[in-house]
């Protein structure tokens, strides 16, 4: 049997108890950034700041949030050192979405929630795609009883992610100045706000329909959420669409694991280990040890 990660070391006795609120701040940024792209973005449109943004969009997200923050920094599906994880967890701050501690809390929670036998349903995704995505983009979840989460001390203690996660919303002014030096105001708009908003919806967009209903080989037992894969979204969504192979290995670094199924973020975690940059690279459990699963293939 697979346990995930075990970060949370008080569970709360009450885990659907509480109530959804507006946290204001997480409200103001992504609000912010939103409603800037929506309004710069059609006068300052260009091929090359579009380009910027096409590239800087899918290079962050898969290299910085899928394989630095969720598969290494969340997971522990491979091995770096301290120099290759910094930079792997920083382009993942860049992003937009959180700072790494943030990023650690926001997932824990939601997976400890998905995996007991009821779920409220600001974890679980079955609100309404429109009701859902306003709750993540400007709500949080006040426990009754919270559980309490303890995040290792290799990280925790990392003066460097102490640093990125007190600074993690500044860290776009410093794309902003190195982008107009190189673009104008066409390339901050298209290369900060709109990346930065894309990011934070489509992020959002895709765990709503993985927490839904789909296709998928495995159920978790006892688990309130079962995850679905989404078919022909691997190469935009780094391999994060095979969230039914997600949920039922979470060891594993490779998340595409059927024929067909285009990993592209586990392309760039072979690549890494190949030149030695990271190590003790993890796959799937081996049979006797997926007692937890059901297969229903």
């Amino acid at each position: 049997m697979m346990e995930p990660v075990k970060r949370i070391v008080v569970e709360s006795s009450r885990p659907i108890h509480g109530r959804i609120q507006y946290d204001y701040l997480k409200m103001g940024w992504n609000l912010s950034v939103i409603v800037l792209a929506f309004i710069f973005a059609p006068v300052t449109f260009s091929v090359n700041a579009f380009l910027l943004f096409l590239f800087t969009t899918y290079f962050t997200l898969l290299v910085g949030h899928s394989v630095g923050m969720h598969r290494m920094m969340i997971h522990r599906t491979f091995k770096a050192n301290i120099y290759v994880r910094r930079v792997l967890i920083y382009i993942g701050v860049l992003v937009g979405m959180s700072g790494p501690f943030g990023i650690i809390r926001i997932h824990d929670i939601r997976d400890w929630a998905q995996r007991k036998a009821v779920c409220h349903d600001f974890f679980s995704h079955k609100s309404s795609f429109f009701r859902d995505l306003w709750w993540q983009l400007t709500c949080k979840f006040e426990f009754d009883e919270p559980p309490k989460i303890e995040i290792e001390p290799s990280l925790q203690n990392d003066k460097f992610l102490i640093f990125c996660e007190k600074t993690w919303r500044f860290h776009q002014l410093i794309i902003a100045i190195i982008f107009y030096y190189l673009g104008g105001w066409d390339f901050v708009v298209w290369g900060v706000f709109v990346r930065v908003s894309l990011s934070i919806v489509g992020h959002w967009t895709i765990t709503y329909f993985c927490h839904n209903p789909g296709p998928g080989r495995w159920n978790v037992k006892n688990s309130a959420v079962q995850a679905s894969n989404i078919k022909g979204l691997g190469l935009i969504t780094y391999g994060e669409c095979w969230h039914n192979n997600h949920h039922a290995f979470p060891e594993s670094a490779k998340i595409g694991l059927e024929k067909g199924q285009w990993d592209p973020a586990w392309w760039f975690i072979k690549a890494m280990s190949k030149v030695n940059l990271i190590y003790d690279v993890k796959l799937t459990r081996e049979e006797g040890k997926r007692d937890d699963l059901v297969d229903v293939s």
